[in-house]
């Protein structure tokens, strides 16, 4: 594809991440893209694909070398996330696997905890869910109605989830509960829950308008037996503060898979534009083709360079949530805008499903919701002002 900005490399790259890039775009474009209709149509990623990436090093690439993982940085994380978007195989759940569940129980998790579960992750052998929306409740974490009861030294697990990514492949899930219903907020706790257990049940994989190959799954809990020491966190009711001290990193991480299908959806489109014939030219020489798409590579270079910053920043341990927030809500906005854009250029074969940039303007559609909707991050921003 061509390349769209001439001049312009992130700041935060060096030599070592030069090289992981370059490892995980050959990862992806031999043993991810070749199958990815095929797990399109089967409505998930097979759980060989997880372990081909684990015996890759590109799965928890943050995780200390002492519980299985590369021993890197947020950083190298990114790299192998920025390049599995570029492959078009974005909706694998690496992203919430490794960069979502895997810190939860890094940085909450016992010393038990870690050894028993971050290696399996890291080799692929047991992929990471985290369950917190339900039927009922969405954006508002307060509400949840799942819970988790004490009896003896165990938890008893009571509820439901949906739209749980990796749901169909997950060996562990962490739950968001109520395991004191009368503290609001203050009675909420994660608690891992593996799915052998016998009160756990996978419900549908559900049927999506994009994204198709992500397994996202109904969850049940019915008297699900676990024992309070899964529980994150030395006391209970950490769970609210745990979520939002993680919740920026989501979000960044949504910004910039957002950042890079912007530059995938002008690069498909330039390459189209410079082939494609319409009265006597090429359609890239009309005005409006050019306007269009200058207008978007000017939109996607200040999304990636905000992202570049609100890394450097995340890395620092200085990103905001307002930010994150900021960037989460703009640069999806963003995104759908582009694709949509693209998507016109290329006339009635962008709605034709053989073309790539029909795909991607389907599956854009949910970043403006996961993560918390871009109305609740601007409600987050707006206590800012």
């Amino acid at each position: 594809m061509t390349k769209i900005f001439e001049n312009y490399e992130s700041p935060w790259l060096n030599e070592e991440l030069r090289i992981l890039q370059d490892a995980a775009a050959k990862f992806f474009q031999t043993e991810f893209s070749p199958h990815y209709e095929d797990w399109l149509a089967a409505g998930k990623v097979p759980l060989d694909a997880w372990r081909k990436a684990g015996e890759a090093g590109l799965l928890c690439a943050e995780m200390p070398v002492e519980y299985g993982g590369s021993g890197g940085s947020y950083l190298h994380e990114t790299v192998v996330a920025e390049e599995q978007v570029r492959a078009g195989v974005a909706a694998w759940g690496n992203q919430v696997h490794s960069q979502i569940v895997a810190p939860y129980i890094l940085n909450y998790g016992s010393e038990a905890q870690k050894q028993q579960w971050l290696p399996k992750m890291a080799s692929g052998e047991m992929v990471g869910a985290i369950a917190m929306t339900e039927p009922d409740t969405g954006s508002d974490l307060q509400s949840v109605k799942t819970t988790a009861s004490k009896d003896g030294d165990d938890y008893v697990i009571n509820g439901s989830k949906t739209y749980i990514t990796n749901g169909q492949n997950c060996g562990l899930v962490i739950v968001v509960a109520k395991t004191d219903p009368s503290q609001g907020a203050k009675g909420i706790s994660l608690i891992v829950v593996e799915t052998e257990n016998s009160g756990f049940k996978r419900g549908r994989n559900l049927k999506k308008l994009g994204q198709t190959a992500a397994d996202t799954s109904e969850m049940f809990f019915e008297d699900c037996r676990v024992p309070q020491t899964n529980r994150l966190g030395e006391t209970e009711g950490q769970g609210f503060i745990q979520l939002m001290q993680q919740l920026p990193q989501e979000r960044l991480n949504i910004a910039q898979a957002a950042v890079v299908e912007m530059e995938r959806a002008i690069a498909l489109t330039l390459d189209f534009v410079k082939q494609r014939q319409a009265f006597g030219q090429r359609v890239l020489d009309f005005q409006n083709s050019k306007f269009k798409l200058a207008e978007c590579k000017t939109e996607a270079l200040i999304a990636r360079t905000f992202v570049d910053q609100c890394l450097i920043k995340h890395v620092a341990g200085e990103l905001d949530a307002s930010t994150a927030s900021m960037a989460k809500y703009w640069c999806t906005q963003k995104q759908n805008e582009i694709i949509d854009e693209c998507l016109q250029l290329h006339g009635g074969a962008g709605y034709m499903d053989e073309y790539e940039i029909s795909r991607m303007y389907r599956d854009a559609r949910v970043q403006k919701i996961y993560g918390g909707t871009n109305e609740i991050m601007k409600e987050l921003i707006s206590r800012t002002l």
